[in-house]
Order: C-alpha cells, then structure tokens, then sequence
C-alpha cells in the first residue's frame, strides 16, 4: 500500500480536526461537506474504510514517522567503534570516486 507523506497526512488530519469542530452540520444532521470530503481523503490515504479507523491509522502512521527519524538522526550521531584509548569519531559519508576517462584510441 502506498503511504502519504507525513507532512501531508499531518495536514489532512490537522484539516479534518478544524472542519468537524467548526463545519455547521447539513440539512439531516450529517456532517457538512467539506469534512465528508476530508473523511474519504483519510480513508483512502490510510487504506480503511472508516473515519475512526482513518484517524487512528493516521496518528500511527505519524508517530511511527516521528520514530523514524529519531532513530535515523541518531544513527547519525553514532560515533564509530575505536580501538582502546584512540579518540572517537563520527561517521561522515565517503564520495564515490570518480571514474577514470577511457583512454583514447589508437
């Protein structure tokens, strides 16, 4: 299943949160248009079928971002293993090398 950007799920979630709070209801009582509209785009973006179930896959989904990226940045801040009593080091990326020109024909 394909998965939203968190910053746009983020988005809809933060959007659908201000339209259910603040959209007058229609004529039978149901909510209004506008957070219809946001409801099915968080069903769909989430894969459920139900606005409950939506928003809870939603919240999962960006905290399990949120989670992500901590691991990843500190992944990042992890020093390299050293030998005893060398000084350690931080990871820096290596540049792939550049490739030799073919040599010229004959």
């Amino acid at each position: 299943m394909l998965m939203p950007h968190p910053a746009v799920l983020r988005g809809l979630l933060e959007e659908y949160e201000a339209a259910a709070a603040n959209e007058p209801a229609d004529a039978t009582g149901a909510p209004g248009p506008r957070t219809r509209d946001l409801a099915y785009t968080l069903c769909v973006s989430t894969g459920t079928r139900d606005v409950g179930r939506a928003l809870e896959a939603a919240r999962l989904q960006l905290t399990a971002a949120v989670m992500q990226t901590a691991k990843a940045a500190q992944t990042e801040r992890t020093p390299m293993p050293t030998k005893a009593g060398a000084k350690a080091e931080t990871m820096t990326p290596v540049k792939a090398p550049t490739p030799m020109p073919a040599a010229a024909a004959d």
